[in-house]
């Protein structure tokens, strides 16, 4: 495998989980109005056994963020916890079933202009993942290569100057807040060990739905 590819395998866990755990997490306390959700960023092996982790595209049918790219997720259920139902809805989503034994640390909540706060769950899933998405939901599952993270994000200027537009480059194409944020969390706390705070960075309007 090239030097710059990550591989998956256990040393890529291990430096996850104690970097997610070294650096702490922010959470955003409940109140009225606000709905909670929860996602995973599920980090499995590809053929060639590069670490990777699961993106999908949003029905065309979804009456919201349709054929917009996602993690899996949705929101959490009267009393089920950010980590349950992240676990829940990857089974339902795209047909994973993975234990709470196999979830590695969470990052920071991330509010949404829609009026969720976001939980996102980080889960080590396996080298060849069986996977079965519901069609309803789930238009198409990728891998993407850990690795492609390191190129640096793009800011643009939203309508707060204090709240930059965030988008992370992919295959030629951007992935915007929330998901861009997040997977931008991800990377510099679990993979760099850096306290990275991302919950300040907007969403383009198209995403605001």
């Amino acid at each position: 495998m090239p030097a710059d590819r990550l591989p998956f395998d256990d040393t890529l866990r291990a430096r996850m989980a104690t970097n997610l755990a070294t650096v702490e997490r922010v959470a955003v306390a409940a109140r009225d109005g606000v709905r909670r959700a929860a996602v995973a960023i599920v980090i499995v092996g590809d053929a060639d056994g590069r670490a990777c982790f699961l993106l999908t595209r949003r029905a065309a049918t979804l009456k919201r963020h349709a054929g917009q790219w996602a993690l899996p997720g949705g929101g959490i259920d009267a009393g089920e916890t950010p980590q349950a139902a992240s676990l829940r809805e990857l089974h339902e989503e795209i047909g994973l079933s993975l234990d709470p034994s196999d979830i590695v640390g969470m990052l920071d909540d991330y509010p949404t202009r829609s009026g969720f706060v976001i939980t996102p769950v980080v889960v080590w899933g396996s080298a060849e993942p069986v996977l079965d998405p519901d069609p309803s939901e789930v238009e198409s599952v990728h891998l993407v290569p850990v690795e492609l993270l390191e190129e640096e994000p793009v800011f643009l200027d939203g309508p707060e100057p204090e709240r930059p537009i965030i988008r992370v480059p992919l295959y030629g194409r951007f992935v915007h807040a929330p998901t861009g944020a997040v997977l931008h969390q991800m990377h510099e706390v679990a993979l760099r060990g850096r306290a990275t705070r991302v919950a300040h960075y907007d969403q383009p309007s198209f995403a605001w739905g």
